[in-house]
């Protein structure tokens, strides 16, 4: 679904487009969303139009963090939140072996393409494996 805009990813199946009046004028502003991910050193891409199956994946995605958290755990804060997040996103990341990365984690799979294609990183990723005082 377009709106002659620049589209924004999906949020339980509502789309976000950023409408094109006064767009690239002198009464333009940057969007906070992507001031905060410039401020942070984090590249805001987005989809193609008419490519539903990339914002399937992001989707599915959601649903399986979802359902090993929030769908299966009662949190007293948002601290056990977070934390069981972290450790579910360290096991998943660093642990769980994916079909679609030919058996690899998600941690392995990015260290072999940094290997052969390492001008496409920002950052090393060896350097972000957990160590024993994580």
């Amino acid at each position: 679904m377009t709106f002659n805009g620049a589209l924004f990813p999906t949020c339980y199946g509502i789309q976000f487009a950023e409408q094109p009046r006064n767009r690239n004028t002198i009464y333009s502003r940057p969007m906070r969303f992507d001031m905060i991910c410039e401020a942070n050193g984090i590249e805001h891409r987005l989809t193609k139009p008419n490519h539903p199956w990339t914002n399937g994946q992001v989707e599915r995605m959601n649903r399986t963090i979802k359902d090993a958290t929030v769908k299966r755990f009662h949190y007293d804060s948002h601290n056990q939140l977070r934390t069981h997040l972290a450790d579910f996103m360290a096991a998943y990341n660093f642990a769980r072996r994916l079909k679609t990365l030919g058996g690899l984690t998600p941690y392995e799979y990015i260290c072999k393409i940094w290997t052969s294609e390492p001008d496409r990183f920002i950052l090393n990723p060896i350097h972000q494996m957990p160590g024993l005082n994580t």
